[in-house]
């Protein structure tokens, strides 16, 4: 059912992209298999029809990187197995998995069991990998779980047993999050014996973030396998005998050794990143129903219909959802969110049925109009693809000469004049690391004259004078002081904590501020080795800390360097991206001098050697103290090494940090400015996702009306229509269009990727005008060598409608030549340069 294309040149490969940037948001089978069959160099159709088995709902492309060859290799397997005859092909493939999904809502089992049942005994010659065996109750299948040690300890039979292992010990050392769950294999339940056990491993891995680590561990170790998110393994554990043992004897033999740090690899090396670049491009359509219907079950069910909305439109805009659609899709969750809690109340819906409620729901929320068809995409046997297309293509217009409609968009997170509020709380945290100044700063913010600028009252709870749980200890204090603005002074450095401060301010009726030292960062932390010195030198000038980090601590490097890693897979993009998401807003404390001189050698290497023991550490001992285990004694000659360095550069570090009075300045700036409502959330430079309507070249409006000035004066006709046209005002934008994806097609949109933000030349040829119409003819011009084409039949810049005329009209100028409309010739052309952009 999986279609295959390849992408071989430059073209192709950007093309691609901007189709999906064009179709992600009501990307259907049909639509997005003619896209890319046009786009793609070779192009090869699933064994079976997508929309036949399947339906409309496409989960998403997989783009993978491979080498250069493959394209020929490809074409030889093309050669060597040509594709067979059509005969047939219409012939009935019976039940769609939609209509066996909903013959059978009512139980899960029986599901499964119609589903297997479907595919054929060929596929599927008996369920026991279902059900197990017999009528043996399901929970006999799982194993214990001494397995998984078990099958760490053994002695790998081969190359590839010996990888898997590798993988799985790196995960659990590392404590990634995933799951490791083990299971009787009952195909081989005749050939167990005590001393030949068989099992399945199930490997799933949870969370995004282990997928980022990871790959920083394929960089130390080339030879690692790459991680997925979901596999299976067939296991057999069995004790060696003679003939068993002479088997694998040359193979486990020839194993190369795993896990060095020398970076070499054999042949069966698997970590070049390019080779093993793995992209999942999902559509909207898709994800309504796994990350915003199925994966916010737990927050509707257990905190309410206001986290639900909270947790949707973070997601939105996480996606980059274009503001119509987020409109619409909020309308809909709303909807879906009174109806379940309605019918299920405070008992939660399974995640693993939760279609069967969902689709019949969808269904009837499309039945309702066209539009609510297009948002859905599809649901049970309600959808076809020209009705589909011709709804989604329905209202995307250009329009440069007033404000689109969704030119303000509906922000996901509430802006900040609409988050803080004078009758609501607020609390400031500092995800941070320790000597960042963070209780130095709460102190001058409880005694600034004036506060923040309201007459809110301010305290501080100062982490390392808290008894038991510090956050419990915030929330009771909010709940006592509700308008309250509250410090937290304490370091707030992971997920899990961001997440209990969000529970705060939805339960208390609070805003929160994230406070972070300003540092440019690194590939994967988002603080920098410079930022960590400041940080370790501070604490290494501290006397008597409430908390006993300071001069005294035998072990504050390691402590340090265990702050930091708290942080490790995020670089400083994703870092401050995550906590404006989630927040709104974001306060930075200025830190590190920008016209400083680079870190010394001899600092920077005492801190990679300790990143690296760090790592030895922890891998062998996980949070064990760095005066305990196997490098005790490392740690002592180290964290000597770390004061003798740091202090030996003590002019150095202190002259590269800002002066702390300015600090506190600017924050304190910044948060008056945010407690006033005057604040504009931080561009998070994201890549821009789908609503990709049309590729056009964006002119300068400046120089269209410096253009029109000067006709305006060579002549009187110009000058005439010109006079009261205000155009300075309502000209906003001007462009050139080069290709609708209504009227021309997602391919011939997409076509313009490879020339992405490039500059290119258009030549203004004549100025056409009535008394409805204004438009400049215009000719693009050349690229590296390229012309750009227009798809257009008569390419113009759009510059002035009437009351009531669409931009479109714009169009039909040239016709109306013949009935004496007016036409200025532009001789020579002037050229006017603008950039390629898709809107």
């Amino acid at each position: 059912m999986h279609s295959y294309a390849v992408f071989i040149f430059r073209k192709s490969v950007t093309s691609f992209f901007a189709a999906y940037d064009a179709l992600c948001e009501e990307g259907t089978a049909t639509s997005v298999c003619k896209a890319l069959d046009e786009i793609a160099d070779i192009s090869i159709p699933g064994s079976k029809d997508h929309i036949k088995v399947q339906g409309e709902i496409l989960e998403g492309l997989v783009a993978r990187v491979v080498s250069h060859e493959s394209s020929e290799h490809m074409k030889q397997v093309l050669r060597d197995y040509p594709p067979p005859p059509l005969e047939g092909a219409d012939q009935h493939l019976g039940s769609s998995l939609r209509e066996i999904c909903a013959a059978n809502r009512t139980d899960e089992k029986e599901q499964i069991k119609a589903l297997l049942e479907s595919v054929g005994t060929s596929f599927c010659p008996n369920y026991l990998d279902w059900f197990g065996s017999g009528g043996a109750d399901s929970r006999s299948r799982n194993a214990d779980r001494s397995v998984l040690s078990k099958f760490l300890q053994a002695r790998p039979a081969d190359s590839s047993t010996a990888k898997v292992q590798e993988i799985v010990r790196l995960m659990r050392e590392k404590r990634f999050p995933a799951a490791f769950k083990c299971y009787h294999n009952f195909h081989k339940i005749n050939s167990v014996t005590s001393d030949d056990l068989y099992f399945k491993m199930v490997i799933h891995v949870h969370s995004d973030s282990a997928f980022r680590r990871y790959q920083k561990e394929m960089r130390y170790n080339p030879g690692l396998w790459p991680l997925y998110r979901g596999f299976f393994v067939d296991l057999n554990l069995y004790k060696a005998n003679k003939g068993r043992s002479g088997e694998f004897s040359k193979e486990t033999n020839a194993l190369p050794e795993t896990g060095g740090t020398n970076g070499e690899s054999g042949k069966d090396d698997l970590a070049d990143e390019d080779a093993n670049l793995m992209i999942k491009l999902k559509f909207l359509t898709y994800k309504i129903r796994t990350f915003l219907i199925r994966n916010g079950l737990p927050i509707l069910f257990k905190q309410g219909e206001a986290a639900y909305r909270t947790y949707y439109l973070r997601q939105m805009q996480k996606w980059n959802t274009s503001p119509a659609k987020q409109r619409t899709l909020s309308k809909m969750l709303d909807e879906w969110a009174v109806f379940i809690r309605r019918k299920y109340g405070y008992k939660q819906l399974p995640s693993s049925t939760y279609l069967s409620e969902a689709e019949p729901f969808l269904e009837q929320y499309a039945k309702r109009s066209a539009q609510n068809q297009a948002l859905v995409g599809a649901a049970g046997s309600l959808v076809r693809a020209e009705d589909f297309m011709a709804i989604v293509d329905e209202g995307d217009e250009e329009g440069d000469l007033e404000p689109r409609r969704d030119a303000i968009p509906s922000s996901p997170t509430p802006t900040v004049k609409e988050t803080i509020r004078k009758d609501e709380g607020l609390i400031l945290f500092f995800p941070g690391i320790p000597g960042c100044a963070k209780s130095a700063l709460c102190k001058e913010i409880l005694n600034a004259p004036g506060g923040l600028g309201d007459d809110r009252p301010v305290r501080s709870l100062m982490g390392d004078l808290i008894k038991g749980k510090y956050w419990g200890k915030v929330a009771e204090e909010r709940r006592k002081k509700p308008y309250s603005i509250l410090l937290a002074d304490k370091n707030a450095p992971n997920e899990e904590v961001w997440s209990q401060i969000e529970d705060m301010c939805r339960s208390t009726k609070a805003s929160a501020v994230p406070v972070v030292p300003d540092s440019e960062g690194t590939e994967s932390n988002p603080f920098s080795l410079d930022a960590l010195a400041v940080f370790i030198f501070r604490v290494l000038h501290r006397d008597n800390h409430p908390g006993n980090l300071d001069k005294n601590s035998p072990n504050a490097g390691y402590v340090l360097l265990m702050f930091y890693h708290l942080y490790d897979g995020k670089s400083r993009r994703e870092f401050e991206s995550e906590l404006i998401e989630r927040f709104g807003s974001l306060v930075k404390i200025p830190l590190l001098e920008s016209n400083r001189s680079p870190l010394p050698e001899c600092v920077r290497s005492t801190l990679e050697e300790g990143i690296n023991l760090y790592k030895l550490h922890t891998r062998r001992h996980g949070r064990m103290e760095s005066t305990k285990g196997t490098y005790a004694q490392e740690w002592t000659k180290w964290e000597q090494q770390l004061r003798d360095t740091l202090f030996g550069n003590s002019e150095y570090l202190n002259s590269i940090q800002v002066p702390f009075e300015f600090a506190v300045e600017k924050v304190l700036e910044q948060l008056r400015a945010i407690a006033k409502g005057d604040y504009t959330t931080p561009s998070t430079e994201k890549r821009r996702f789908g609503a990709i309507v049309f590729a056009a070249v964006s002119l300068p409006v400046s120089e269209i009306l410096s253009l029109l000035q000067d006709l305006g004066q060579k002549d009187p006709k110009v000058e005439g229509f010109l006079k009261d046209k205000n155009l300075s005002s309502s000209l906003t934008k001007a462009h050139v269009t080069l290709a609708h994806k209504r009227s021309h097609g997602v391919a011939a949109v997409a076509s313009y990727g490879p020339h992405l933000h490039r500059n290119v030349p258009i030549h203004m040829n004549a100025l056409l005008f009535s008394d409805k119409l204004a438009a400049l003819e215009a000719s693009p011009g050349m690229v590296d060598g390229e012309k750009i084409n227009s798809k257009n039949e008569w390419p113009h810049v759009t510059l002035w409608t009437a009351e009531g005329i669409a931009a479109k009209e714009a169009n039909r100028l040239p016709h109306l030549l013949a009935e004496g409309k007016a036409l200025f010739e532009i001789n020579p052309p002037i050229d006017i340069t603008g950039v390629l952009e898709f809107f």
